[in-house]
């Protein structure tokens, strides 16, 4: 299942000699960041708006990426960015982003977060009541929306309709309600069209007590299309637990998805002319895209240490044992499986080769790929295995230095007047 890739990844597993000089010289497993693929997704979903005639705004879903290079991306796009701690508030502002262009979210915020916040205009999503009453004692002007629970969900987040009439009730100067938020699970454009619609009715009524409640956020879950549909097809209707060395995973990402990022975008605001509602009553959408932002944006590199052979129904197979962990490919941590191909460099000539990928730590149960995937030519110590697309959540969010193995440095590679350039990010200095 070849997974699509940029022109900058595309360049970098061509040239015969730069993946191998960066492995060199960094050690270890490593990731690779492209930031200027990460500037074309902002501006898909920024053409989406325009398109649309729609006045909208992105915010980057921070916990997706922890490389500065992101960020940095975002404040030269005109783009904002989701935090939800101090640490991620700070990286940003010193990425450039400006506080104005930072909305802040999560649970049970604490004291220091709401106060920096407030400080730096951040745009506050409310997600308890005793959020609002902090907010009052800082008597400091402040932005907020309030974070709504869709109907019928068991979602610990957000206000339930009560909660949500005693906030708007509540709200008063230094305070300011710009509006409302939601946050659904899944992939669905409908869902979040209706959802939306929901919240313009919201602003209405806020509006009708005094509110300016002029901004509604959609937050994330834009899917990502990494497969073409016939593989993953395949896939799916073939699929056998003779594929895998040990137990197959529970479930996976929509590997392939038809109508990703800013078409997806584009989908919401036309169900039901969402488009044309927001525009009536002058609303500002906004979205927090993570994974959307990164597609495509970077890959993750291991080292292969060593190589051996297994046998299922009859048939060889390779394990590798490569230098990294899989809590580098953060997939594998929820019963799943990252499913795009990995690429073995460099390329050789050779034969269709099943192999399974194993870490360097001493648990059974560490598989970078559980699944046996057809290498082109069979693996030696020192190739290196390159998965692609990893930017969107797969490099960071279990990164652990077990075994005191050192967490794999962010690399970041640009573009040259001659030649491609790289240089360490500053996450890994």
């Amino acid at each position: 299942m070849p997974a699509y890739t940029d022109a900058a990844e595309q360049r970098l597993l061509a040239d015969p000699v730069l993946l191998g000089d960066i492995a060199d010289a960094v050690g270890g497993p490593f990731h690779v960041l492209f930031p200027e693929r990460v500037s074309v997704n902002i501006k898909a979903f920024q053409s989406g708006f325009a398109e649309a005639g729609v006045d909208g705004f992105v915010y980057f879903g921070k916990k997706a990426n922890k490389a500065a290079c992101v960020a940095r991306a975002c404040a030269d796009n005109d783009a904002g960015i989701d935090v939800a701690s101090t640490g991620e508030l700070i990286a940003a502002l010193g990425q450039g982003v400006r506080g104005e262009d930072l909305m802040v979210t999560g649970p049970a915020k604490s004291d220091e977060l709401l106060w920096l916040a407030a400080r730096h205009r951040a745009l506050i999503a409310i997600d308890a009541l005793d959020e609002l009453d902090r907010l009052a004692a800082l008597d400091t002007p402040v932005r907020v929306l309030l974070r709504v629970l869709p109907e019928g969900s068991t979602s610990r987040f957000g206000l339930d309709r009560m909660e949500l009439e005693q906030a708007i009730q509540a709200i008063g100067a230094p305070i300011t309600l710009s509006g409302f938020s939601f946050h659904l699970s899944g992939y669905d454009a409908v869902a979040r069209a209706e959802q939306a619609s929901a919240l313009v009715g919201h602003c209405r009524r806020a509006r009708a007590n005094g509110h300016l409640a002029d901004t509604i956020s959609i937050g994330g879950g834009f899917g990502v299309d990494y497969l073409d549909a016939a593989p993953w097809a395949e896939f799916r209707n073939t699929l056998s637990d003779n594929w895998f060395h040990s137990r197959p995973p529970g479930d996976y990402y929509p590997y392939h998805f038809p109508v990703p990022g800013a078409a997806m975008l584009g989908a919401i605001l036309a169900h039901n002319d969402l488009a044309g509602l927001l525009r009536d009553n002058g609303i500002r959408l906004a979205v927090e895209p993570g994974r959307a932002l990164l597609d495509r944006a970077g890959s993750s590199v291991f080292r292969v240490q060593g190589v051996k052979t297994r046998t299922a129904q009859g048939n060889p197979y390779d394990i590798l044992t490569v230098d990294g962990t899989s809590l580098s490919l953060s997939e594998q941590w929820f019963d799943s499986e990252y499913l795009p191909d990995p690429v073995l460099w460099p390329q050789r000539p050779g034969h269709l080769t099943p192999t399974c990928v194993g870490a360097t730590t001493c648990l059974e149960s560490d598989l970078l790929s559980r699944r046996r995937i057809p290498l082109p030519r069979r693996a030696r110590t020192g190739d290196l295995l390159v998965y692609p697309n990893t930017a969107g959540y797969q490099m960071d969010s279990n990164e652990s230095p077990f075994h005191e193995l050192p967490l794999p440095p962010k690399v970041v590679l640009r573009a040259g007047a001659d030649r491609p350039r790289w240089s360490l990010d500053s996450t890994a200095r």
